[in-house]
This record gives structure tokens, C-alpha cells and sequence, in this order.
């Protein structure tokens, strides 16, 4: 089968491999990947790594070397192992890609998959990825879909999960206002799973125009925000109940000038939650923090059991993922049309889909 693979920052190579099991083994299944987005993570492997890709056998999976990468996937059920119940061949899947041990182990034990220390994803630590003809997953990282989601939203269902984990992290509800910092797909899904919690004042800064541009066509109501021509703290507060800020700020870039952004912008006990990841240390006024009596809440992933609920949010309607996608390519197209392009500071794309079926 055809797949893409990392074998070093700048060097993905479109390899033929073998398929990974024709015939799963107990408790697995195969699949025929179907649609694969491409992440952030991704580029940032392309870009500058290996990072979470492991350069010795993974303590879980044992996977190193090439990877084949791809973790927001889905498709349809070709081959099912023993003891496989929930999914049969022929259903249509998304791929929930957390792997990790499902017991013996504090956070599997409580439920906390995605906190387990042995945390392994399809794409990233595990023979198999979405950018591929084929992926061997086990059963629990299979959920099948309704008819009424397409095979393009069943890829999107795990970017929409960060951003509904985000969400809940931060206690949006109904009638708040939230800002999101990044109008990345990330950054917007946020701001539509926010819109599905019942925000109702929502704002975003970002310092791509085109970015900003994208939002408000999605979101006709939020209030667009670029720091390089204004303060989003001065923005937020002139707009907000009392002038005091908003009520939760989302940061989904991984930067310290944005997170700073989103402490100055919320108001007092409001809440911080930090998405992005940041790839060094960052100084806060820490002052600021305790004068305000705000919170800062970390948001890792999602818990795995995510995956119905935001399968319905997408599948009705509320949480309308499918906006987010600009472009949609095939596997053949996916360095040059997908992860240069994509890397393109003044880039006019989002979301990045590589359609597998052609």
C-alpha cells in the first residue's frame, strides 16, 4: 500500500509498505482510510523533527523509525479480530487515536486514558497512521458513525475534540464570552464548539488577516482582533458586560505573547485555558494572576470516551466542523500541496483534507 511516512524534519517520503494486517488479531481491527487531516502536530514533525515521533521503541507500542503519519482520520471497516464486537466490516469509522494500556496503569484505572504516561497516538507511536491506504488500530479506537456524517467530517471529529475538551476545561456556558487567541483550525473549532456551549460574545485575535477574514465568514458575530493593530485586552474589555473582560480566554497557539493576551483579557475570576503548546518556557506576570484570582487550566487532548458526543454535536448540525476545511488534496499532492502550503506563514488555507479514495 501507498503511505506517507516521516523519516526526518523535511523528509516525508511516499512509500510502498506492506499493509499492516490483512488479518487483525483479537481485539483489532483494519481499515481503509478513507480521509486524513493534516494537524499541527504534523507540520510541526515536518518541520522540526522528530518530536513525539520516538527515535527508540516507544515504551508502549515499541514503535520507532519511519512513521506513518496521520492521526485525524477515518474510514471503513475491512477486517475485524477476535473478540471484536462493536464494529463490523463495511461500517464506516472515526479513529479515536489514543493508545495506551487499558488498565494497570493509575490514570487507565481512573478512567484517564489520555493522561496515561505510556500515551502512544496512531500517526505519531504506532504502526500505523490516516495517511495511508490502510490502519490496524485496536477496537477501542474505532467509532462507528451515523449516515448522516460524511466520510470528510469523520476526520474532523478529533481536532473538534480538542477543542470541545478546551471548552469544558474553561466551563463555557451559556451566555458567556470567550476569547479564542489563533484563527488555526484549532482556534475556530474552539470558537464553534464555544458557540455550541451557548457563548454568546465571542472574540478572536490572530495576526493573519486572511485568518481573521476566514472567522468571521464562519461566525458573522465575532468580534476579529489583530495585535499588531490593537491591544485584545483594550478590545475585550470596551465590548464586554461592565468593561471588565471576558469570562474565559482559549489560547490555541502555543505563544507567549497570546497567553499574556489572554490573562490581561480576562476578567477577574475568569478562566485561562492553555491549548497550544508551547515549545519553551513562559514567563507570566504572575502578579496579575493572583491579583485577578484567575484561574490557568491546562487542556491535554480529550478524554477518549469523547468521541459519541462529538460525533453528534458534528453529525446534527451544532458544531459545523466541515467549515473549517479549505482545501482537499490527494496523497500524492500532500508535501507540496499540503504541508509546504499549510507552512506558509502568509498562507490562504486552513484545514487541509487528503482524500484517500482517489
Amino acid at each position: 500500500m501507498k503511505a506517507l511516512r516521516f523519516h526526518a524534519a523535511k523528509d516525508l517520503r511516499l512509500d510502498t509498505i506492506p499493509i499492516p494486517a490483512e488479518t487483525p488479531a483479537t481485539g483489532q481491527v483494519l481499515i481503509r482510510n478513507r480521509f486524513v487531516g493534516i494537524c499541527g502536530t504534523d507540520l510541526h514533525e515536518y518541520a522540526y523533527g522528530p518530536i513525539f515521533i520516538p527515535v527508540e521503541p516507544h515504551p508502549f507500542t515499541g514503535v520507532s523509525g519511519p512513521q506513518v503519519l496521520g492521526h485525524e482520520f477515518g474510514g471503513v471497516v475491512e477486517a475485524v479480530g477476535k473478540g471484536v464486537t462493536s464494529v463490523k466490516p463495511g461500517d464506516r469509522v472515526s479513529v479515536q487515536p489514543l493508545i495506551m494500556p487499558r488498565a494497570g496503569d493509575y490514570f487507565a484505572d481512573r478512567g484517564l486514558f489520555h493522561l496515561s504516561p505510556q500515551l502512544a497516538l496512531a500517526g505519531l507511536s504506532w504502526v500505523s497512521g490516516g495517511m495511508a491506504e490502510y490502519a490496524l488500530l485496536n477496537e477501542y479506537n474505532v467509532e462507528k458513525i451515523p449516515d448522516e456524517m460524511t466520510d470528510e467530517e469523520a476526520a474532523l471529529v478529533e481536532p473538534t475534540a480538542v477543542a470541545v475538551y478546551a471548552c469544558d476545561r474553561g466551563g463555557v456556558t451559556a451566555g458567556n464570552s470567550v476569547l479564542v487567541t489563533g484563527a488555526g483550525p484549532i482556534g475556530i473549532l474552539t470558537l464553534l464548539a464555544a458557540r455550541a456551549a451557548g457563548a454568546a460574545q465571542l472574540f478572536v485575535s490572530d495576526i493573519n488577516d486572511a485568518r481573521l477574514k476566514f472567522a468571521k465568514c464562519i461566525l458573522p458575530d465575532v468580534v476579529t482582533i489583530n495585535p499588531k493593530r490593537d491591544n485584545p485586552g483594550d478590545v475585550v474589555r470596551s465590548l464586554s458586560e461592565g468593561n471588565v473582560g471576558c469570562d474565559v480566554a482559549i489560547e490555541c497557539v502555543g505563544n507567549e505573547q497570546t497567553l499574556k493576551a489572554c490573562t490581561d483579557a480576562v476578567r477577574k475570576q475568569g478562566v485561562v485555558v492553555q491549548t497550544g503548546l508551547h515549545p519553551h518556557e513562559n514567563p507570566l506576570d504572575w502578579f496579575q494572576v493572583t491579583f485577578k484570582d484567575i484561574d490557568i487550566r491546562g487542556s491535554w487532548a480529550y478524554p477518549t470516551h469523547y468521541w459519541p458526543r462529538v460525533i453528534r454535536l458534528i453529525s446534527t448540525g451544532l458544531l459545523p466542523a466541515k467549515k473549517v476545511v479549505t482545501k482537499k488534496i490527494t496523497l500524492d499532492q500532500a508535501v507540496g500541496g499540503g504541508f509546504d502550503v499549510l507552512l506558509d506563514p502568509a498562507g490562504q488555507h486552513l484545514k487541509i483534507l487528503i482524500d484517500l479514495t482517489k
